[in-house]
């Protein structure tokens, strides 16, 4: 099988088939998971849509600690909407970028939403009050 000749003077096999090799050398970074400041700036500058979000969910879960539990939940939830904001908006997001963009959307996104409409139906004296979530409990649990 031809070899194909590199800048470097090296030669390295041709691959014939379309499996991935089995030693791989590196990982692709996820789009846009790039820096979100220069290099020249401190690493927690350079990670700070992710810190923003860690931060928040730790606000929350600090808060739910000393027993705010609807509100601590809500800053959780919101943080987490947050995350898919700033995974839409920026080009660069650092390390909040794990996924595509459109898987990461879709997970910080869609359990921000769960977790900010569960937090707002909690009990006692729940915020909003879902109808069809009554039938279903009285249907399951009987």
């Amino acid at each position: 099988m031809p070899a194909e000749a590199h800048s470097d003077g090296a030669s390295e096999p041709q691959r014939s088939s379309r499996r991935f090799p089995t030693l791989t050398r590196d990982t692709a970074r996820p789009e846009g998971g790039g820096r979100a400041a220069s290099g020249e700036h401190s690493a927690p500058a350079r990670q700070w849509p992710l810190l923003t979000v860690m931060g928040g969910v730790a606000v929350g879960l600090l808060l739910v600690a000393f027993d705010a539990f609807r509100i601590g939940t809500l800053i959780v939830g919101l943080s987490l909407l947050g995350g898919a904001a700033l995974r839409w908006a920026l080009p660069s997001v650092g390390m909040l970028a794990v996924r595509s963009r459109f898987t990461d959307l879709a997970t910080y996104g869609g359990l921000g939403f769960v977790i900010v409409v569960l937090s707002m139906m909690v009990q006692p004296k729940p915020w909003i009050h879902v109808p069809f979530l009554d039938d279903i409990v009285h249907f399951t649990v009987r």
